[in-house]
């Protein structure tokens, strides 16, 4: 080494005859880690572009593969067939109605309220809409609801080409046609075909029939709030409609306002127009002469009741062929009616009491052993009466309630304000307008019917006098949420209007149905085991049977709460309220009730056998609006304990003729007992069956009904 420096070990100097060595390359690492990152975008790429190609082949493959079919079976759709438990016919629901009409006899505005309502961009977008279709399915998928993501052309492709059921296959379908439809015909023959097949329920395909069933016009005379209605109910007709479930009203209220402003919004109405325009109730149904008389109403809720509980949907059920064997037994729902003509319709005279114009009755009878309904009445006439008394929900049930109350009290093992344990012998103070103890909210001190003061009384005898104050008061010492919660557990649904958990509960401002209420007394009568009622034996098309659920039931209260409240309610049907139902000629257990002002009055009760509720309401035909029923039938008042007391005990003694009368086997805790001994079964010729129904049962003069009676936060 040079300079004279050692050498550093294992060095050797460089032959300098060879070329120099290139100097080391810096940074080998940055070549290294690009390479895994262009192998990734390589691969990235060639999966976008294989996804692409199988996508495009995909594409033309069902473009090529899937033609334009013929029209489905909707599009020339079938009568449906109900019938009774033993085969005999019902009812045939009757043509579809239908009617097709050119577009150009569409008003504009009527036009336009179904494309707000449906499709806003219908005739500047494509035949389909795939991020409409992906978000749809997302939202399905992650438990938003259905949803469809359909534009009209998809909807008249359904509607007129495929089936309603939700497939994937289906929609694949829908997809191809959709597209190849639009290439064949225009936007116009398109919409044209839409609002001539789509459904607007009460049995109205298209634009044309629909505006006959709900307005009684043409189509063409159609005004822009009538449209923008009737494109609401395309939507969910049953949902919809007004006339059919009083209830629907703020929901089609609510509809309807979405479609006009809509309208605004894209421009095809004014805000003027928009100011003035004013809900455009429609007219009563006129159903078919066939659906007259309890047809229409059987049906009416045979529908309500395959749809509600997801058996078949609307446009499957309307699109026909099916063969219906309804729970109904011919023969008492004949005793039904009977006893209807016989204590009601054969005693009304209109022309020299006004009240008797007011009279409606609704009625259902269930087997409580089973939940099937055996009788349904829902009113005089179908074609003259449309909204069916025995499921509508906008009538209070009164002290129909009341057992409720006791059964969450004595479920819960409750106590009085003073610690006492709360049982049919425990006394409250039944002073007329007591307020209520313990309460933290406004001072709550209904008023007794005739404001009647009871003093120191048994919760037997307070619920035998139907006693309000005492009521009230053990709604509170229970908790009115566990009274609420009891309700529903029995079979009231948890949406009914007015179940409201206030001290108010117990003394019935609840709108339950008819039918409601009788399947709650069915769980009562069942020792607390409760099954939902079942009105559907069997469904059938082209021969194949569908299959429908097993019916289940399950024990929702113990068997001795529920029987201790069936020790009271006897008492009320020997000695209380109820006596007019010792007609039945059998062991009866039952509770009278009288809506406010007297608009409605109850009576629901049960024999081992059969539990059955029976309503007089009060409607005046014209308006629709709920009416006292003072004077009706002649009667000063009509309450619980009078009129549907007596329906009930015919009824009954007329439905369950020819079977053995039977005892209730009851479980009671200690202490508690029956309030008298057994009733034997009485020969139908023994003179208290014999005497007439105003002499047996009590007329309701300082009984129950009036103002107080259910009246609640309403007083």
């Amino acid at each position: 080494m040079s300079d004279g420096q050692p050498a550093r070990p294992g060095w050797e100097p460089r032959d300098p005859t060879l070329p120099a060595a290139p100097p080391a390359p810096s940074k080998v690492w940055t070549n290294d880690r690009k390479r895994p990152r262009r192998r990734v975008l390589r691969w990235l790429l060639g999966s976008f572009l294989l996804t692409a190609l199988l996508l495009t082949g995909g594409f033309i493959a069902g473009y090529l593969l899937v033609d334009i079919p013929p029209a489905n079976a909707t599009a020339t759709a079938q009568s449906n067939v109900y019938l009774y438990q033993d085969g005999t016919q019902i009812a045939r629901d009757g043509e579809i109605d239908r009617e097709n009409i050119r577009l150009a006899r569409v008003p504009a505005p009527v036009q336009h309220a179904v494309l707000a309502a449906e499709d806003r961009n219908f005739y500047s977008d494509r035949a389909v809409d795939p991020k409409a279709m992906v978000r749809a399915a997302w939202n399905t998928v992650t438990g938003k609801g259905k949803q469809s993501g359909s534009t009209i052309t998809q909807q008249y492709v359904k509607n007129y080409y495929l089936v309603q059921e939700q497939t994937v296959t289906r929609k694949v379908k829908e997809f191809f046609i959709a597209i190849k439809l639009n290439r064949e015909k225009s936007k116009d023959e398109i919409f044209e075909g839409y609002l001539n097949t789509s459904y607007f329920g009460r049995n109205a395909y298209g634009i044309q029939a629909a505006a006959r069933a709900y307005y009684g016009k043409d189509a063409g005379e159609l005004d822009v709030a009538e449209g923008a209605y009737l494109a609401s109910l395309l939507n969910a007709p049953s949902a919809y409609d007004v006339a059919t479930r009083p209830e629907n009203r703020a929901r089609a209220v609510a509809r309807w306002h979405y479609v006009l402003n809509g309208m605004v919004k894209e421009k095809w109405l004014s805000r003027a127009d928009r100011a003035v325009a004013r809900f455009p109730t429609p007219e009563p149904a006129r159903p078919s002469t066939g659906l007259s008389g309890q047809r229409g109403y059987i049906v009416q809720a045979v529908e309500q009741y395959l749809i509600g509980n997801g058996l078949l949907d609307e446009k499957t059920l309307a699109g026909g062929g099916h063969r219906i064997t309804t729970t109904l037994e011919k023969a008492k729902q004949d005793a039904f009616v009977t006893a209807v003509e016989d204590q009601v319709m054969s005693k009304l005279d209109p022309a020299r009491r006004p009240a008797d114009r007011f009279v409606r009755v609704g009625g259902a009878a269930i087997d409580p052993a089973t939940g099937r309904v055996l009788a349904l009445y829902g009113g005089v006439d179908y074609t003259k009466q449309y909204v069916n008394n025995a499921t509508r929900r906008d009538y209070q049930v009164g002290s129909t309630f009341k057992p409720f109350v006791l059964t969450a009290a004595v479920e819960s093992a409750a106590q009085t304000q003073e610690g006492e344990p709360i049982t049919p012998n425990t006394y409250y103070d039944g002073s007329n307008k007591r307020p209520v103890q313990g309460w933290s909210g406004a001072v709550y001190d209904p008023a007794n019917e005739d404001d009647m003061s009871y003093g120191d009384i048994s919760v037997r005898n307070a619920t035998d006098s139907s006693v309000n104050t005492v009521y009230a008061q053990m709604a509170v010492d229970v908790g009115p949420a566990k009274v609420r919660d009891i309700a529903v557990a029995l079979g009231l649904p948890a949406n009914t209007p007015d179940l409201n958990p206030s001290p108010s509960i117990a003394l019935g401002p609840a709108t339950a149905s008819v039918l409601d209420m009788a399947e709650a007394y069915a769980t009562l009568a069942n020792h607390g085991r409760h099954g939902t009622y079942s009105l559907v034996d069997s469904i059938s098309k082209d021969g194949e049977e569908l299959t429908l659920p097993a019916s289940e039931s399950r024990q929702v209260v113990r068997r001795e709460a529920a029987d201790t409240v069936t020790s009271v309610l006897r008492g009320v049907v020997e000695s209380g309220t109820g006596t007019a139902a010792l007609s039945a000629g059998r062991p009866a257990a039952g509770k009278t009730g009288t809506a406010e002002d007297d608009k409605a009055a109850w009576f629901a009760g049960y024999t081992p056998d059969l539990a059955t509720v029976v309503a007089m309401m009060g409607q005046d035909p014209g308006t629709g609006e709920q009416k006292p029923l003072y004077g009706a039938l002649g009667r000063p008042r009509i309450n619980g304990g009078g009129t549907p007391a007596e329906i009930w005990g015919q009824f009954t003694r007329e439905a369950l003729a020819g079977t053995e009368a039977r005892e209730f086997e009851l479980q009671l805790p200690e202490g508690v007992e029956e309030p008298l001994a057994p009733m034997e079964s009485s020969p139908p010729d023994t003179p208290w069956q014999r005497q007439p129904a105003e002499e047996v049962g009590r007329e309701g003069e300082g009984s129950e009904g009036g103002g107080s009676e259910g009246g609640g936060e309403d007083r």
